[in-house]
C-alpha cells in the first residue's frame, strides 16, 4: 500500500567544497486547456494550421475589440481543480499583466493574479517501493498564451505566428515541496496523467501543450525543515526559474546543472541572482534570459473589460458528478479486481487509452493472463513498430479471442504467439484463422503417445541418461513438440513422457 501521509521527502544531497547542499524545487506547469476555441475569442485552437490562420480581431489586439469568456475553458479549469482535490473559488477575476513581447499584440496578458479560479489542492506522486509523496498545489489560474516568434527562417528578420495567441492555459503552481530532479519529473508525469484522464489537456509536450517552469534553489541540510515548519522563505536560498521545459529528461538534467551552478557561486563567496534562465540541452547548461521580475514590475491591475467571474456551486457539483475514474483509483481497482501486481497495474493505467484497452480485454477473462498479453506481447510489439494504442492493429476483441482459445485448450502458448503475429500483420478473426490454417492444438492422447514413443525409440542413449537424471525428460518434451509442429498439448506431453520413461 502507498503511504500517502505528507512528509518532507528526503532531499537530493549534492556535495560541495564546503559541505553538503540540498535542493528545493517548486514548479509552474502551463497546461493548454483542451477546448476548440480560445479563452476570449472564437478562434480555433487547432494545432498545425497555417501561420496566423487562427487569429480573431481580439487576439490581434485590434482597437475596440472586447474579450468574451469561453465557458468551456472555465469548466475545464474547474474540472482540473476537482481532479486534484482543490478548492474551487466561486468568485474569481482576471487581471492585466503588462509587458512587451513582439508576439503579444495586446501589450499585456490577461491572467489571474489576485483571485484565481482554483485554490489549494494536492498531487500524489509515486516514487516506487510502495512509497508516495504529496506535492501541494498552491493555485491554478487561467491565462492567455502568447504567440510564437520564429528566428531561423531568415538571417535578417524574425517572423511572428499568432496562432497560439489567446489560447487558454492553466498555470498549475506547486509549493516548493519537490526535493530532487527525479521527483520533479515524476510530478510532471503524474500531473500530465491526471490531466489526460480528466480530458482537460492532451499533455502533448512536443506541441508545447504542456510546459514546465522549474524554480530551483539550494540550502544547507535542515534549512528546508525550518521553512516547512515556519513558512519562512528566509531559510531558503535565492531561486532561479528555468523556463519552458518540455521534456522529463531535460527537466532532470537542467535541475542538476542549475543546482551545481548555484552551489559553485555560493561556495565562491558570491550571491545567486534571482533570474529567469533557459536550458540548452546541447550544451547541458542553463543561461541567463532576464532578471526575474516581481509582480509589481508587471503593473497588474483588474482587467477593466471583464467583470469578476461568479459561478454557482450547483454547476461545480454537476461537473464533479461527471468526473471519470482517476489514475490512483483505477490502479487500486485493477489490483483488487484483477489480482494485478503494483507494477502491472501502474503500466496499464499510465495512459487512459491503455487502461481502457486492457479492461476490454480482461472483461470476463483471467486478469493476470490478460495483463501479461497486453503488457508483454502487445505493448512490446507496438514499441517495436513505433505504434501506440490509438493505431493498434489488434482490437481488444481479437486479443481477447486469442486468450479464449488458450483457455479452451484449443491452442498452446506457442501457437498463440504465432497466431498473434498473424492477427497483428494480417488481421482476421483468431478462431477462424486457427480453423482454416490447421493451428489447433493436438489433444488426442493417442497421437501424442505415438509421437512420444517415436522419439524414445529413436534416442535410446538419451533414454538411459533421463532415467539417471529425470531433469533430462524436458529434452524429450521439446523433441515431441518439434515433431508435432508445436501443436501437441504441453501438459499432456509432459505427462506421457514421464509415464513412458518410468519417472
Amino acid at each position: 500500500m502507498l503511504d500517502l501521509t505528507y512528509e518532507a521527502p528526503k532531499a537530493k544531497v549534492i556535495a560541495g567544497a564546503t559541505g553538503d547542499w540540498e535542493l528545493v524545487i517548486g514548479m509552474e506547469v502551463h497546461a493548454q486547456v483542451a477546448t476548440k476555441a480560445k479563452l476570449f475569442s472564437g478562434a480555433s485552437t487547432e494545432f498545425g494550421a497555417e501561420p496566423n490562420a487562427n487569429v480573431a480581431f481580439v487576439d490581434a489586439g485590434m482597437p475596440g475589440m472586447l474579450p468574451v469568456i469561453n465557458e468551456g475553458c472555465i469548466a475545464q479549469a474547474v474540472r482540473t481543480g476537482l481532479g486534484i482535490k482543490a478548492q474551487i473559488n466561486l468568485r474569481s477575476a482576471f487581471d492585466r499583466k503588462n509587458y512587451f513581447y513582439p508576439d503579444l499584440p495586446q501589450g499585456y496578458q490577461i491572467s489571474q493574479l489576485f483571485h484565481p479560479i482554483v485554490g489549494e489542492g494536492e498531487v500524489t506522486v509515486e516514487m516506487g517501493n510502495g512509497t508516495a509523496r504529496r506535492v501541494r498545489i498552491e493555485r491554478i489560474h487561467l491565462e492567455q498564451d502568447a504567440g510564437k516568434s520564429i528566428h531561423d527562417m531568415d538571417p535578417h528578420m524574425s517572423f511572428v505566428d499568432l496562432n497560439r495567441t489567446g489560447v487558454a492555459l492553466m498555470e498549475i503552481v506547486s509549493r516548493p515541496d519537490i526535493r530532487g530532479p527525479e521527483e520533479a519529473a515524476a510530478y510532471v508525469v503524474k500531473l500530465r496523467q491526471i490531466l489526460r484522464y480528466l480530458g482537460t489537456c492532451d499533455g502533448n509536450m512536443q506541441n508545447g501543450n504542456l510546459r514546465a517552469d522549474v524554480n530551483v534553489s539550494v540550502c544547507r541540510p535542515g534549512d528546508y525543515e525550518k521553512f516547512a515548519a515556519t513558512g519562512d522563505f528566509g531559510h531558503l536560498g535565492t531561486r532561479c526559474e528555468i523556463k519552458n521545459m518540455n521534456s522529463m529528461r531535460f527537466i532532470q538534467m537542467a535541475i542538476d546543472y542549475e543546482a551545481r551552478r548555484q552551489i559553485a557561486i555560493l561556495e565562491d563567496g558570491g550571491k545567486v541572482d534571482q533570474e529567469t534562465r533557459l536550458y540548452d540541452p546541447d550544451k547541458n547548461e542553463t543561461r541567463s534570459m532576464r532578471s526575474k521580475e516581481e509582480a509589481h514590475d508587471y503593473r497588474y491591475f483588474p482587467d477593466p473589460d471583464l467583470m469578476p467571474l461568479e459561478i454557482e456551486q450547483a454547476w461545480v457539483d454537476d461537473i464533479a458528478s461527471s468526473l471519470p475514474e482517476l489514475p490512483d483509483a483505477k490502479k487500486a481497482r485493477f489490483m483488487s479486481a484483477f489480482g494485478l501486481t503494483d507494477y502491472d497495474a501502474s503500466v496499464l493505467t499510465a495512459e487512459v487509452e491503455n487502461a481502457h484497452y486492457f479492461e476490454e480485454v480482461a472483461q470476463g477473462r483471467d486478469g493476470k493472463t490478460a495483463a501479461n498479453w497486453v503488457i508483454n506481447e502487445l505493448f512490446g510489439r507496438l514499441r517495436k513498430e513505433g505504434h501506440d494504442i490509438d493505431d493498434c492493429p489488434v482490437s481488444p476483441a481479437q486479443l481477447g479471442g486469442i486468450i479464449d482459445l488458450i483457455a479452451k485448450g484449443e491452442i498452446s502458448g506457442k501457437i498463440a504467439k504465432d497466431l498473434f503475429e498473424i492477427v497483428f500483420t494480417e488481421g482476421g478473426d483468431p478462431a477462424a484463422i486457427v480453423e482454416t490454417r490447421g493451428m489447433k492444438q493436438v489433444t488426442d492422447t493417442s497421437a501424442i503417445e505415438a509421437a512420444v514413443e517415436q522419439v524414445i525409440a529413436e534416442n535410446p542413449a538419451q533414454v538411459e541418461k533421463a532415467k539417471q537424471n529425470p531433469k533430462l525428460a524436458g529434452w524429450f518434451v521439446g523433441q515431441v513438440m518439434k515433431l508435432t509442429g508445436g501443436k501437441a498439448n504441453p501438459a499432456a506431453v509432459n505427462e506421457i513422457v514421464a509415464q513412458k520413461l518410468g519417472l
